[in-house]
C-alpha cells in the first residue's frame, strides 16, 4: 500500500515547481545606456532580485556598468535622466494656495519621479525635491 501511495503521488497529483527565466545582458553595457531589445535576453533559471522579462528593462537607463551574461536587477536600472548635474532647473514649493517658484542648480542627475538635491539659486540652501516630467523639481512641504 505504501508503495502505491508513493506511485500515485509521483504521478503528478502534487504540483511541481516551475522555474522562471532570468534577464541577462547580451553584451557589456556602459553606465547611462538606454536599454534596447537587442541588449537583453532570457536565461533559464531563477536568481533572487533579477528581473524576469525584457519589458521590465527596455527603455530604462543603466546606473552602472552591466557585464555580458550577468543578471540584470531592478537596482541596476533607473528612469532615463532628463536633468544633468549643475543644470539650472525650475524649483517649485506649493502648499494649499501658496506657491513659490524660483530657480535652482541640480546637484545630481535624475529621471522623472526620482529624488534630486537642488541648491536654491537665491539662498544657496540645498533641498530635496521630486523631479516632474517637465523637469521641475517639486519640493515637498
Amino acid at each position: 500500500m505504501l508503495g502505491r501511495a508513493i506511485l500515485i503521488a509521483g504521478s503528478g497529483l502534487l504540483p511541481g515547481h516551475a522555474l522562471a527565466d532570468t534577464l541577462v545582458a547580451l553584451h557589456t553595457m556602459r553606465a547611462r545606456t538606454i536599454v534596447a531589445p537587442a541588449d537583453v535576453g532570457l536565461q533559464p533559471g531563477e536568481m533572487a532580485g533579477a528581473l524576469t522579462g525584457p519589458e521590465d528593462a527596455i527603455g530604462l537607463e543603466t546606473r552602472g556598468v552591466i557585464y555580458a551574461g550577468r543578471p540584470i536587477r531592478a537596482r541596476d536600472l533607473g528612469q532615463p535622466a532628463i536633468v544633468e548635474r549643475n543644470q539650472i532647473i525650475p524649483l517649485l514649493f506649493s502648499r494649499g494656495s501658496l506657491e513659490i517658484r524660483t530657480e535652482g542648480r541640480a546637484l545630481d542627475r535624475a529621471g522623472i519621479g526620482e529624488t534630486i538635491r537642488v541648491m536654491n539659486a537665491a539662498s544657496k540652501t540645498v533641498v530635496s525635491a521630486t523631479l516632474g516630467a517637465d523637469g521641475t523639481a517639486h519640493v515637498a512641504p
